[in-house]
């Protein structure tokens, strides 16, 4: 059984809309890194690793979205995927889906669930 735990990633509040920003569960040297993406009232969490060659999504910190925030790209290859399901719309990868994770919305406070380890 993997082991899970739950990190508060930040407030709603202070995330722009639509907006990232990366977390991680666990320690060491191969913690479970994700992000969240807030559009509107909603947060969506997804594991950062692109299903085309499995690498991290992002080269800067919290930069996970198009230039106008409608979809989440990837930086190396171009991948596109639905904000709200995951699944790859565009690019090298079509059809398939970012792994998602656990969200929650607690007192303003966004929380997240997954493993502590990739």
């Amino acid at each position: 059984m993997t082991e899970e735990a739950e990190v508060a990633v930040g407030l709603l509040a202070e995330l722009a809309d639509p907006g990232c920003r990366e977390f991680s569960i666990g320690s060491g040297d191969w913690p479970f890194r994700g992000f969240i993406v807030r559009r509107g009232d909603e947060v969506y969490a997804y594991q950062n690793f692109c299903m085309h060659v499995g690498h991290p999504l992002n080269w800067k910190p919290d930069s996970f979205l198009t230039k106008d925030g409608s979809r989440i790209i990837c930086s190396s290859h171009g991948a596109l995927y639905e904000i709200d399901s995951g699944v790859c719309v565009a690019g090298p990868c079509p059809g398939k889906k970012l792994r998602s994770v656990e969200v929650a919305i607690r007192d303003g406070q966004v929380f997240v669930r997954g493993p502590v380890s990739a």
